[in-house]
């Protein structure tokens, strides 16, 4: 059974859960993670989520959106998570952390503190249908836009997260 780390505000570790439990109702707050994948033309990877997910199904979301196991760093996490989901690995680096809430139908919902992690890839994706549906190399430009007009189709994570990384204008894709 995956197990999440149940954190307070400050981001202790204060024990685990079960993923579907931390998961149901309110939720519990849980350290997670979303990986910001970037190709030498700078355009962002982007994933849809399975329909076998219990949270935002069919929802476009960053290239992976996952959580450390107890002991494991969030880079190294994000590295054998883009490995299960994406079929390749890259390093990884966090460049921002946010706390949120957001709850999904009458279902469940995410409660994070979320590290947002950014690498570099540019060679062949072999996706895992039970993970993600489809994905897609996006412009910067266009996702700011698309998110702006079309908000019921991102999971809220990502509309956060771009958000964020708008206001630091991207600065770690120009440093690569």
């Amino acid at each position: 059974m995956e197990q999440v780390v149940l954190v307070d505000k400050d981001d202790k570790e204060i024990g685990l859960e079960e993923k579907e439990k931390a998961h149901l109702g309110e939720g519990k707050l849980h350290r997670a993670f979303s990986i910001f994948i970037f190709n030498p033309k700078k355009e962002l990877l982007i994933t849809k989520r399975s329909s076998q997910k219990m949270l935002w199904p069919l929802f476009w979301d960053s290239a992976c959106a996952s959580h450390p196991l107890k002991g494991e760093s969030q880079e190294k996490a994000g590295e054998r998570r883009l490995k299960e989901e994406l079929g390749f690995t890259c390093k990884l680096k966090e460049v921002d952390r946010f706390e949120y809430h957001a709850l999904y139908e009458d279902i469940g919902s995410e409660y994070e503190i979320c590290s947002v992690l950014i690498g570099f890839y540019d060679r062949n994706i072999n996706i895992n249908p039970d993970e993600v549906a489809e994905y897609k190399w996006v412009d910067l430009k266009w996702i700011n836009q698309e998110i702006s007009s079309n908000k019921d189709k991102y999971t809220p994570w990502l509309i956060i997260a771009i958000e964020r990384l708008k206001k630091k204008n991207y600065e770690f894709v120009e440093k690569n």
